[in-house]
């Protein structure tokens, strides 16, 4: 064989490995794992090669790497050899080495690379294959490779270990944020994954009812006022107290109450009413969202009533509860209309009722209050006002104006808030 024709076929040979490692490199960097994951569970023998492959990190850019540096140092010796064989010892080196880097430069690095980063997923389940091979019989070179970089760290006394890995729920926040701020996801979208992600780390003392919002019934009253509040009411289930309304006995529901009426049609007293009523399910406040949802689930339960550390009853929290934290507020055909709590006022305030969660007001306005030390509007102001404010006292803290516009005893109703955007730009810059 002419010597030419076989040193340009070797050159060319490690071109093509050269390009097969560059794209290799970028697209298991890039590959969507999640993507690879569910195909796997599909039964996609590829993508499963590719998830093995990526399980082994460590293993396999260091391989990679190896043969990059392999085939690119034989092209460049071999087009050495080449250039001196056809323009002589005085301009052979220069020759190879300008055309060399051109090429691989191009054709082994940029245009592989640049395939590979637009269709990641793609082509790792293309190159898996060849890749695992290669894996294989480079293994006792990276095996050597490790070794000796082990002992280049231990003698420059080097920690060579694993950083953290980053946890999983700010892994995936990180890529809904990412994807909402680049447009590829609504802001409802965002909100909801968001909302799912954070039922471990909110408490259901920041979704239940209030105590004093809770609508309860009390035993004492005649059957028939009872009856008449059941029939009268927009919920299902109410609870029933004895003596004081926070003296919980029992959860009436709307069912056995209608199934205790078409049997008895007549006659029926208190304790036939106070024995069809359900056990009350105490919860204590510090309950995680994500705890309870697991309870209702396991209990087959839709209520339960919520106790601080004294065994005070605090309020109640209901399946729905928890569902409206995730997907927003749930109203059917027989929910109350109330007056908006959250109104526009002027040109760029609000009027809010104090009683309204930080949380809720963030996702309905798209804002950035904190909610680390308070749950409601109210509660927010109280705390970094540090006074109980009169009506018409006016606060700025976290570039918003809270003014207090309505004020029952020393519950703040009312609150008029305005985002200051310049200022709060001013004072990021």
């Amino acid at each position: 064989m002419d010597p030419v024709t076989m040193l340009s076929g070797i050159i060319l040979a490690c071109l093509a490995f050269s390009a097969f490692f560059s794209a290799a490199e970028t697209a298991l960097t890039a590959v969507n794992r999640a993507t690879m994951f569910a195909r796997m569970q599909e039964g996609n023998r590829r993508a499963a090669l590719v998830v093995r492959l990526c399980e082994r990190k460590e293993s396999l850019i260091s391989t990679i790497l190896l043969g990059n540096n392999i085939v690119n140092i034989t092209a460049a010796s071999v087009g050495t050899v080449l250039a001196i064989h056809l323009y002589g010892s005085e301009y052979g080196p220069l020759v190879a080495t300008l055309v060399l880097t051109v090429v691989v430069l191009i054709f082994g690095e940029v245009l592989p690379k640049t395939l590979a980063i637009k269709h990641p997923d793609r082509t790792a389940m293309l190159l898996a294959p060849m890749l695992h091979i290669i894996l294989q019989f480079l293994h006792p070179l990276n095996w050597l490779l490790q070794k000796a970089l082990r002992l280049i760290f231990w003698l420059l006394r080097i920690n060579h270990a694993g950083g953290q890995v980053g946890d999983a729920n700010e892994l995936l926040r990180g890529t809904i944020e990412l994807h909402h701020h680049e447009g590829e996801m609504e802001r409802e979208d965002r909100d909801m994954l968001g909302s799912i992600l954070d039922l471990g780390e909110r408490s259901v003392s920041e979704v239940m009812t209030h105590r004093s919002k809770v609508e309860s019934i009390d035993i004492a009253l005649e059957p028939e006022t009872i009856i008449s509040a059941m029939i009268a009411s927009s919920h299902s289930r109410l609870p029933l107290w004895k003596d004081n309304a926070e003296n919980i006995i029992g959860v009436l529901h709307q069912k056995d109450l209608f199934r205790l009426m078409r049997q008895q049609k007549i006659g029926i007293t208190r304790e036939m009413i106070r024995r069809i009523a359900q056990k009350p399910w105490f919860v204590p406040e510090t309950t995680s969202l994500d705890d309870q949802l697991t309870a209702f689930r396991s209990k087959r339960k839709h209520f339960a009533c919520v106790v601080d550390e004294y065994g005070a009853f605090l309020g109640i929290v209901t399946l729905e509860d928890i569902i409206e934290e995730i997907v927003g507020e749930i109203d059917d055909e027989h929910d109350l209309l109330a007056m908006a709590e959250i109104n526009p006022f002027g040109d760029s305030a609000y009027r809010v009722a104090g009683t309204v969660t930080i949380r809720d007001l963030n996702r309905q306005l798209d804002w950035d209050l904190p909610d680390e030390n308070a749950t409601t509007i109210a509660g927010l102001v109280l705390h970094e006002a540090r006074v109980i404010p009169d009506k018409g006292a006016m606060f700025e803290f976290f570039g918003y104006r809270f003014t207090v516009a309505e004020k029952r005893a020393n519950q703040i109703t009312q609150i008029i808030i305005e985002k200051l955007v310049d200022a709060f730009d001013d004072a990021q810059e």
